[in-house]
């Protein structure tokens, strides 16, 4: 089963929870899946300088994120016998507590499900050039270091 076809991965705004219950839920009925593995990543109210992050706005390289994005599946799918993998990045403006980032592999065992899972979100984070610009309290901006 071929899994490089390029799926759009990006949400204006920030990811909300019924998203995130409707796409959980629309496996229920998939019976060859014995495990989930959920990533949710969330804004901080981190504070630097005496001031306090209130929000980030994302942006992205979209057309190069997709394609990267594309061979980042096509590479977990090669390595972890998954039944699906799905991946939500928000776009624009999320303020702090809402949901940024979600990832969800699914497979027949949960190591597999786990592990693809992890290395999802690290290569995420590491290879798509989506940006974020923290927000402060006071105004100010500065763009945000990936740890």
């Amino acid at each position: 089963m071929s899994h490089t076809k390029v799926k759009n991965i990006f949400i204006q705004g920030a990811i909300s929870p019924s998203f995130i219950m409707e796409r959980i839920q629309k496996h229920s009925t998939k019976t060859d899946i014995g495990a989930h593995n959920i990533f949710i990543g969330q804004i901080r109210a981190d504070e630097k300088d005496g001031h306090q992050v209130t929000a980030i706005q994302y942006t992205a390289y979209e057309e190069m994120a997709l394609e990267k994005m594309s061979n980042i599946r096509e590479d977990i799918f090669v390595k972890y016998p998954l039944t699906c993998l799905h991946v939500y990045h928000s776009l624009g403006l999320v303020p702090t507590g809402e949901i940024c980032l979600f990832v969800f592999t699914s497979a027949s065992h949960r190591k597999e499900a786990i592990d693809a899972c992890e290395e999802l979100v690290e290569r995420i984070k590491v290879e798509l050039p989506i940006w974020g610009e923290e927000i402060f309290d006071n105004g100010s901006q500065t763009w945000k270091i990936n740890k």
